[in-house]
């Protein structure tokens, strides 16, 4: 049973390796690749929770484990992708100042926020809802956003630094904010207890159906939607 019980922990480690290969990817200027390694960590990240509940273990260890993992795989991971991105857009690469080609560390402020929302969802007592943008759902956001600009044919926003500069600000922002959203955690299997996250994943669907890759994102910003206007079913 003691070795039942370290599956879930096993889970969250494997989402540690991945965040750290994808990393290293993002560094060598791989986002295609460091994009695969994420999702593997959102994978790792989920079978981590599902074993947990379903061996019904849980210990303090297991959940700062998930978070520092958490923090590698999403937060670390977010920050390279808009570091490379700044990196490469119009104002750094025309510069002529010092001052403008330390832009892209800027990026690295998703990684200070993620720290900081991981660090209170742990002293969270009421895990029932998110406090704020879940770190797993931002990286979603953050890695599929060259794919999405390209499935639209508007890569030129990804060369504007003012723009990527905010896309940084509102991410750090939608980390640490009070926003109260909805858990995916399914109070039982009738329509009528879930009515919204059974909504929101047949829209997401959709999304997928239509939009494929580039609806990773999309289904981000319509979770953000749902949330900001509090829509009620």
């Amino acid at each position: 049973m003691k070795l039942f019980s370290f599956i879930p922990n096993a889970f969250t480690l494997l989402n540690l390796f991945f965040g750290c290969v994808a990393v290293v990817l993002g560094l060598s200027g791989n986002l295609e690749y460091l994009l695969l390694f994420v999702v593997l960590g959102l994978v790792c990240d989920f079978l981590d929770g599902f074993f947990a509940r379903l061996l019904k273990v849980n210990s303090t260890l297991g959940v700062q484990l998930d978070s520092l993992s958490d923090l590698v795989s999403f937060g670390m991971t977010s920050s390279v992708v808009m570091f490379l991105l700044i990196q490469k857009s119009e104002l750094v690469l025309d510069n002529t100042s010092n001052f403008i080609s330390y832009l892209p560390y800027f990026a690295f402020l998703i990684t200070i926020a993620s720290s900081y929302r991981l660090a209170k969802f742990n002293l969270s007592l009421d895990q029932s809802s998110f406090i704020g943008l879940p770190t797993p759902a931002n990286a979603i956001l953050i890695v599929f956003i060259p794919f999405l600009f390209e499935q639209f044919n508007k890569t030129y926003y990804l060369e504007n630094t003012y723009f990527l500069i905010s896309i940084v600000i509102v991410s750090s922002y939608l980390l640490i904010c009070n926003m109260k959203m909805f858990s995916f955690k399914l109070k039982s299997l009738k329509f009528n207890d879930n009515r919204l996250v059974f909504i929101f994943v047949s829209l997401s669907i959709l999304l997928f159906i239509f939009f494929k890759v580039a609806a990773f994102p999309l289904t981000i910003i319509l979770y953000l939607l749902f949330n900001l206007f509090r829509i009620k079913f």
